[in-house]
């Protein structure tokens, strides 16, 4: 072919897009971009008629216990933050993020193969690993993509993976990622369990998942059941320690730690977004085989950027400060158990145990809404929880304690609980 001949057929594309559209085409796109519209319309409506609309509330202040809310006068108790150990503002945090900006940029531009891994990536994943005592460490822009990238790469057709039915929606979006054959036992139910670990013999590979603490809920895994259940059966056990990291155990390390279990768990997940000074990215702690296979195979690590520098300054710092003490985290704990023997005692219904997740059970989604919205009023922030984000009625507003709350924060709290219970017939 002459380069005149491709020349008129490469033009041939063009010169069609550029004329005008037939007005029965433009007709039939107008008609189906309408139908389009018409279906994102009621389905909007339908989530507002159920009471499970989410709306997003405008903070105008750094993350804390005190917040300032754009439409609400004076400071505001925030009761609804995974901030669980106040580092996301804690100045030493602040500051060696201020520092790594200075010193190594914005960001890196480009994924961690290529050109978009520093010295302080490198730091932090020794730390992190250290943390955990674990053999390696690989980072993550999210646990969300810790959890997507983990389960694919590990196991294959030949193996299967038995998974909590509560577990967090990264986990079912990372198990659905992966060939293996699929399993999911009842909610922390070893008798579950060990059925599916019978049934899952002729497996390859067995690996037991689950949260070491259901964020909905606020209950801790048996992991010490698991373990044991896992031992007899041949099995590998992970866990997604997102809110156990920092503050679980006596020395912060997590579930695995608080339960005795830290040499017999093979797999951690947890995230640097919560606990570990709030700002994003994720990560695998385990054995170095597997992370070293995570930097060859995983697909969230090798097509997402590199965490921001003032990102890993700040997760440096705060597992720095926890390294060196666990002042903080063995603070958590009293005031924990203050605010739920107080709501207990008032007539509240608390889910779960000990943990600072702590779950005010309503049932109805809109009586959830319609309470946190008067909460505020009261200078309290909390959040309604429904549909999709916890089951049809089971709605909850979900309050979380903060190693930086004082014990007249939460008295404050449970007083206004108890005006809004009162008011809605939630106690009497």
């Amino acid at each position: 072919m002459s380069l005149r001949s491709a020349a008129r057929v490469l033009s041939a594309p063009l010169r069609r897009v550029s004329q005008p559209r037939a007005a029965g085409a433009s007709r039939a796109y107008a008609s189906a971009a309408q139908a389009a519209l018409s279906v994102l319309e009621s389905e909007l409506d339908a989530i507002r008629t159920a009471g499970t609309w989410k709306g997003e509330r405008v903070i105008t202040s750094q993350q804390g216990p005190r917040i300032s809310v754009d439409g609400s006068r004076g400071d505001i108790l925030n009761f609804c933050a995974n901030n669980y150990l106040g580092l996301s503002s804690h100045p030493e945090v602040v500051k060696a993020g201020i520092d790594a900006l200075q010193k190594y940029g914005a960001g890196l531009s480009s994924v961690r193969f290529i050109c978009g891994t520093q010295s302080i990536h490198k730091n932090l994943e020794e730390k992190l690993a250290q943390f955990h005592e674990r053999e390696d460490c690989i980072l993550y822009a999210s646990c969300f993509d810790a959890n997507a990238g983990l389960f694919e790469v590990l196991l294959g057709p030949d193996d299967a993976v038995l998974s909590d039915e509560l577990n967090h929606a990264s986990i079912i979006d990372g198990i659905r990622l992966c060939r293996a054959k699929r399993f999911r036992y009842k909610h922390m139910d070893l008798n579950d369990l060990e059925e599916k670990l019978k049934e899952s013999q002729s497996s390859r590979l067995r690996l037991v998942v689950t949260d070491g603490v259901f964020s909905m809920d606020g209950d801790v895994a048996p992991l010490q059941g698991i373990c044991d259940l896992a031992e007899q059966y041949g099995a590998l056990v992970f866990i997604d320690e997102c809110h156990a990291t920092g503050f679980l155990g006596p020395r912060g390390r997590g579930t695995d730690e608080l339960l005795g279990v830290m040499d017999r768990v093979h797999i951690v997940n947890s995230t640097l977004g919560k606990a570990l000074g709030g700002a994003a990215g994720g990560y695998t702690v385990g054995p170095k085989a597997l992370i070293e296979l995570l930097r060859q195979r995983s697909r969230p690590y090798l097509f997402s950027n590199s965490l921001p520098p003032p990102v890993v300054g700040c997760a440096t710092r705060a597992v720095d400060l926890l390294l060196a003490s666990n002042e903080i985290a063995q603070s958590m704990a009293a005031k924990t158990m203050r605010f739920r023997n107080n709501m207990t005692q008032a007539g509240f219904t608390i889910s779960g145990t000990a943990h600072p997740i702590c779950p005010v059970m309503l049932g109805d989604a809109r009586l959830a809404s319609l309470m946190a919205d008067d909460m505020l009023k009261l200078g309290v922030y909390v959040i309604g929880f429904s549909y999709p984000v916890v089951p049809k009625g089971k709605a909850r507003i979900r309050v979380q304690i903060s190693a930086a709350h004082t014990d007249e924060d939460i008295d404050r709290a449970v007083d206004a609980f108890i005006q809004t219970g009162r008011k809605h017939g939630v106690i009497s």
